[in-house]
């Protein structure tokens, strides 16, 4: 079935659109859920409340790439369920590695909070970020989602790019401050 005839039956609220989008989404959800918890049962978990979630959420959103939509919840879920656990003081050496990436993303995620309060909608930040990422090399641009979206360790990365993890490391760096700078020349930053 269709994206667009699975988001369709979430505005009817027709429940078929939950096992319509399991059959479709479930393998890509369960893959950004363990590339962060590397629990199956956790894993597992977070997608199912990644169908609850969205559920709730369609409508009154309308998503406009449904793929985008269910990676992005799953995602938030888990780094959620992640925080928690970490937070509980149950770190294995899974989660110290997680706690480096989720410090670096938070870095972005205060920029792009503070940005959003001085912006219209999220959209127009939206629209710098994807203007951003068109602007980079291919392999810096692979090297900057791998690691923030998809949670890819330095050393995946190095292996993917072969590369050196401290390669990958000066890599994201320079992205890093690229971004900054652009966004402090749109005024998005002081």
């Amino acid at each position: 079935m269709k994206d667009a005839q699975i988001i369709e039956l979430f505005w009817q609220r027709d429940e078929t659109a939950l096992t319509e989008v399991e059959n479709k989404y479930a393998n890509y959800c369960f893959a950004i859920a363990w590339k962060i918890l590397m629990s199956r049962e956790d894993s597992e978990e977070c997608v199912n409340d990644t169908w609850l979630a969205a559920w709730n959420t369609i409508p009154p959103k309308r998503p406009s790439i449904l793929s985008s939509f269910l990676g992005r919840i799953t995602r938030n879920l888990a780094i959620s369920n992640l925080r928690k656990k970490y937070a509980a003081k149950r770190p294995d050496m899974h989660m110290t590695n997680m706690d480096n990436i989720l410090r670096e993303v938070e870095v972005l995620n205060q920029q792009a909070a503070h940005s959003l309060e001085h912006t219209e909608s999220e959209e127009e930040l939206v629209r710098l970020l994807n203007g951003f990422l068109e602007t980079l090399k291919e392999r810096d641009r692979d090297i900057f989602l791998r690691r923030y979206w998809h949670m890819d360790s330095m050393a995946e990365l190095a292996e993917r790019h072969n590369l050196s993890e401290s390669a990958v490391k000066a890599n994201l760096f320079r992205t890093r401050k690229k971004l900054e700078k652009i966004m402090r020349k749109e005024k998005y930053l002081k």
